[in-house]
């Protein structure tokens, strides 16, 4: 029976928020773990099933995911990499290894060192130099050299919201299983597109992007192509990679070369229709917005969308909180608030459920863009150990001036309504509920009479150029417009190892 190694890293790393990612942010499996918690919704899933189920021995090693957050801990990274690594040798020398097989993010970015894909990817190369070695990727993957020259081929997810993680899993197993026992020997290509696009504006929902992927899913259809991906990058890292990406592989270099150029130039002829799905508007006109909107249906989601924690952001900010605290038409309305990061304060909460309490609470980590409030409210509810999470994180529901505010000890994603029941609260009887998010997803869409974004401020700012960007190679758009490009001229070919 052939064995393909499978390892993951799944991390999102935000370098405008302060909070440096480690070890107790992350959630963890081992080895046989990983069998326990496979899911029908992860790309990793997607990995191991399929090769399972073509007769392969899956060999597990390490995987690890944490909530987006700031960059990584470099300490913690090296310890999982060397783990890997480690075990990689270690049943190597048991029986050989036939292939690898990974579930990647893209973007996650270890403080004081760079990519972690790429340094992980490079390592397993040194010990496998001839193995099939792919790799499913994020949609929002920054491709670097070090990545592009140190595997097969990559496949990155087609949907945004991110619906097709476990079936892009399959499909990189599948790419795996070609090169296994149809001999394919892959070609990738990658050309650089100079864009930042935040993600509220590259739904797949809508076009240009809906148009976009249809596009590389009529190309996949050639023969020959064995994947094609627009790769979006991450707009909220500053860094010497930042750019959008077409990456191809198939079975010819040519071939790859071709289509790639084609949809890069596509993609590029796309730039100035990048939009938001949703309504949209600066943050005191979506306040204004959200309480017109209640008279006609409700409850209205607003988004604190430059405060976003599943994009990376701290967590921890308050102006849009404070706007909303202090409008007096807030008076006599069921609102909902999720939430703050802040450890100390959910633990000020502890043990005082149906107490009025004056607490301190928001800025815990970010001190730039955001202060703390202070506030005489009631504790409603406290859970010390939520289920909604893979990582022990209490739960403290706060009310004050007429808002429920949920706070929280870890930095948590606030992507479900189950978050505000587990606390009491059910987000159909309220009148306006109000996430860190960007676009709403799936859950809290199908609750929502209407959705309004607001351009709140944070690490994850909507409007890019309020962002102090000192890294990011220029031109790029939007920051600069006037410049020519090509895509011939943006091909990047692999470096002679």
């Amino acid at each position: 029976m052939r064995r393909i190694l499978v390892a993951s890293m799944q991390h999102e790393s935000n370098s405008f928020n302060p909070i440096v990612t480690g070890k107790d942010d992350f959630h963890v499996l081992r080895g046989g773990e990983v069998f326990q918690n496979l899911t029908d919704h992860d790309s990793l899933s997607g990995v191991i099933r399929t090769l399972q189920d073509q007769g392969y021995e899956v060999v597990p090693t390490v995987f690890a995911s944490a909530v987006p957050n700031g960059e990584v801990d470099l300490d913690f990274y090296l310890g999982l990499k060397a783990e890997i690594l480690r075990i990689a040798r270690e049943e190597q020398a048991k029986a050989p290894i036939d292939a690898i097989t990974l579930a990647l993010h893209g973007s996650m970015r270890i403080k004081e060192l760079g990519d972690a894909e790429g340094y992980l990817l490079e390592e397993l190369r040194e010990i496998f130099p001839a193995l099939p070695l792919f790799c499913a990727l994020d949609m929002h993957t920054t491709m670097t050299q070090r990545m592009h020259d140190n595997c097969d081929g990559f496949v990155g997810y087609k949907c945004a919201p991110h619906t097709d993680q476990f079936e892009t899993g399959v499909h990189a197993a599948r790419m795996t299983i070609a090169a296994l026992e149809d001999g394919v020997k892959a070609a990738p290509a990658w050309v650089k597109v100079p864009l930042l696009i935040a993600g509220e504006q590259s739904s797949t929902t809508v076009q240009p992007m809906s148009g976009l992927i249809d596009a590389l899913r009529e190309t996949e259809k050639q023969d020959g192509i064995l994947a094609c991906s627009y790769l979006m990058g991450f707009p909220w890292c500053d860094n010497e990679d930042s750019s959008a990406a077409v990456y191809v592989t198939a079975d010819t270099q040519a071939l790859a070369d071709r289509e790639a150029l084609r949809l890069a130039e596509l993609m590029w002829s796309k730039r100035n229709d990048f939009c938001f799905q949703t309504e949209t508007h600066p943050q005191q006109q979506a306040l204004d917005a959200a309480f017109q909107a209640v008279e006609a249906g409700k409850p209205v989601y607003l988004s604190d969308s430059g405060d976003n924690p599943t994009a990376g952001s701290s967590s921890d900010c308050t102006g849009f909180l404070r706007l909303l605290m202090e409008d007096p038409r807030t008076a006599g309305l069921r609102v909902l608030f999720g939430g703050i990061y802040d450890p100390e304060a959910v633990r000020a909460c502890r043990g005082k459920v149906g107490e009025e309490i004056t607490l301190t609470f928001g800025a815990a980590f970010d001190k730039t863009t955001t202060q703390p409030i202070t506030a005489v409210g009631t504790v409603e509810a406290y859970i010390e150990d939520w289920e909604g999470s893979p990582l022990k994180t209490a739960l403290a529901l706060f009310h004050s001036c007429g808002v429920d505010i949920v706070l929280a000890e870890t930095h948590i994603g606030y992507t479900r309504p189950e978050l505000f029941s587990d606390l009491g609260r059910d987000p159909r009887e309220a009148d306006i509920v109000v996430c860190k998010l960007g676009y709403l997803t799936a859950a809290h869409a199908a609750v929502a009479a209407r959705s309004i974004m607001a351009l709140s401020k944070g690490s994850t700012n909507e409007d890019l150029k309020d962002l102090q960007y000192t890294k990011v190679p220029r031109p790029i758009f939007p920051l600069d417009s006037d410049f020519a490009y090509a895509p011939v001229e943006n091909l990047m070919h692999k470096s002679s190892r």
